[in-house]
């Protein structure tokens, strides 16, 4: 995207900016600006919370008679650990090689 036309406006006691539409910058969004070698740099405060929709994957798998696992079959075998047993009371040290 080039650069956009704008004009600065007074608002208040305050100078604004107005911000084109073509940006997408939603009304209502918090925003910081600051000072950068004589430009000016405006960003989102925080990124908002992306929403996953599953209404496309609930029940996809239905037709193949799935159940879900029952609590007694959800056991698992012991297996020897890549690390370790971390004791809460101990700190953590880097392992040396």
């Amino acid at each position: 995207m080039g650069a956009l036309p704008t004009r600065t406006f007074k608002s208040g006691n305050s100078v604004a900016l107005r911000l084109p539409k073509g940006l997408g910058i939603e009304e209502g969004v918090e925003m910081s600006i600051r000072e950068e070698q004589g430009r000016f740099i405006l960003e989102r405060v925080g990124q908002p919370k992306r929403k996953f929709d599953i209404a496309g994957i609930w029940g996809i798998g239905r037709h193949l008679g799935l159940k879900p696992i029952a609590p007694e079959d959800r056991v698992f075998e012991d297996r020897p650990l890549l690390w370790p047993d971390i004791d809460a009371d101990e700190p953590l040290v880097p392992p040396t090689s």
